[in-house]
């Protein structure tokens, strides 16, 4: 296992046995990562209150109503980044650096790929895609405005969170946080500028979050590179990097292994969210505007799940490709505790909170009582989903990715779904989002159960617990991740 270095130089990585407690290895990955997210949440959110406040409760609608199609098309950017990083930090947990290299090379050229057919088709689908959302009429006119220009603007998306995935696969965590810090500052700034149109900048209005978005992005991006290669970091763009630059398909079909079931999860998670998105739909601009609201709140409440999600992943690959998977179960304890104390706290705050935090959002009396009920139902259960998510990262480390995903598939079509429909002939509005807690539960059960079996048979039976690609009855090399 490495430890979070600031600095990656170019001498080989550091030994796989850590020199300190591990929840201090935990942490000096987790801090900076929640740091990242906290960064990127900053920016959405102060983005939803400029938008309500200097337009209205319209565009916080409009916008809100992109969200699970942004989501559905992030799912492609998020397992092609697992079934990256998970690869480079096996390699880099075995110290092998030219493995590294032609990885994140490959994983580069599949990206921009994924990024160059989103955007040419995003400006064609963008109207017919908010009108299968069942967008109000309302707002269905800026809604497709605004996404117009994230699918337009999606290669900047995609290698941005890629390039910052695969630095904390080597354990560099500090490099994306320095990134985002420079990209929210930026944002930041733009979006009122182009709201109001201030000097020669065009008046974009609703479109004013996406367009500051991506060009922040794309100033970030260079600048990481930069930055990079004066720190002399093992993904540095350069000679070493530019000579692997090939399409490897042995690599991608590695990638893909790990990344196509969790992007799958991902576009599961997605469908259910367009489908409970419908059904708050049909109650009116109001029920858009609270649901938009209470998601910029939970995607504060997942700060931390998505953060030791990934932390155990990597730390979990990395011993992996130390050869020393035994200690596996202890880097999922010891998460466990972590996200306890993390969540739960943040998880009180809101709640107490919860009025005055939806103050920020919303002017309108009604949809401000509105969302804050709806915040109430839903949020207590959030600490559930950074255990599942813990759990997950760890299977997907060891190469374990099919059955949690159908079990991720059940939870939320099987169960969160149906569930909300059923709870919405009962209570209204109100019975959607009970199916989130029922869903939260249902599958930390589900999860629990499937690492318990994997564990058993896995990583309690072997020293080393094989590769994902590798068949598990051969022995293993810690170095080599084939497919």
């Amino acid at each position: 296992m490495t430890t979070l270095t600031n600095d990656i130089k170019a001498s080989p990585p550091p030994s796989p046995t850590p020199p300190r407690p591990l929840w201090r290895t935990w942490l000096l990955i987790a801090v900076p990562m929640m740091l990242t997210n906290a960064l990127q949440s900053i920016a959405g959110t102060v983005d939803g209150i400029y938008l309500g406040h200097l337009i209205g409760t319209q565009a916080i609608a409009a916008v809100s109503a992109f969200f699970p199609g942004f989501f559905f098309l992030l799912a492609i950017v998020i397992g092609l980044s697992a079934g990256a990083t998970v690869m480079i930090g096996q390699a880099w947990g075995a110290r092998d650096r030219v493995r590294v290299r032609n990885i994140a090379a490959t994983a580069l050229l599949m990206m921009l790929v994924a990024g160059i057919v989103t955007s040419v088709l995003g400006g064609w689908l963008a109207a017919p895609l908010m009108r299968a959302l069942g967008t109000p009429l309302a707002v269905i006119d800026d809604a497709t405005r605004y996404a117009r220009w994230m699918l337009i603007g999606m290669p900047i998306v995609y290698l941005l969170w890629l390039t910052t995935s695969m630095s904390r696969g080597t354990g560099d965590a500090v490099s994306p946080l320095f990134t985002l810090l420079i990209a929210t500052v930026l944002a930041l700034c733009l979006t009122p500028a182009f709201i109001d149109g201030w000097g020669p900048l065009p008046k974009l209005g609703v479109a004013s979050a996406a367009a500051s978005t991506l060009i922040a992005f794309s100033v970030a991006l260079l600048w990481m590179a930069m930055y990079w290669r004066r720190k002399a970091h093992a993904l540095a763009p350069g000679a070493g990097l530019w000579r692997n630059v090939q399409f490897r398909p042995d690599l991608a079909r590695g990638i893909l292994r790990i990344g196509v079931p969790a992007a799958m999860q991902m576009l599961t998670m997605a469908i259910a969210e367009m489908a409970l998105l419908g059904m708050v739909n049909r109650h009116g601009a109001n029920a858009t505007a609270a649901y938009g609201a209470v998601t910029q709140v939970m995607s504060w409440l997942q700060l931390p799940i998505m953060t030791f999600g990934i932390t155990a992943s990597i730390l979990c690959a990395h011993a992996i490709g130390a050869g020393r998977g035994e200690r596996i179960d202890a880097i999922v304890r010891t998460g466990f505790l972590c996200n306890l104390g993390m969540t739960g706290v943040l998880t009180a705050l809101v709640c107490l909170g919860a009025p005055l935090i939806m103050r920020g959002f919303l002017t309108d009396p009604e949809v401000l009582a509105l969302a804050t009920h709806l915040l109430y139902v839903t949020a207590w259960s959030v600490p559930v989903m950074g255990l599942t998510a813990i759990m997950t990262g760890a299977m997907r480390a060891g190469g374990k990715v099919w059955v949690p995903m159908v079990l991720g598939v059940i939870g939320l079509l099987g169960i969160e779904v149906p569930a909300a429909l059923i709870f919405e002939r009962m209570a209204g509005l109100t019975g959607i989002w009970w199916a989130y807690p029922l869903a939260f539960f249902a599958m930390f059960v589900m999860q629990g159960l499937c690492y318990r079996a994997f564990r058993r048979a896995s990583w309690r039976a072997q020293k080393n617990i094989s590769m994902p690609a590798q068949d598990s009855k051969a022995p293993t090399q810690p170095v080599d991740v084939q497919p």
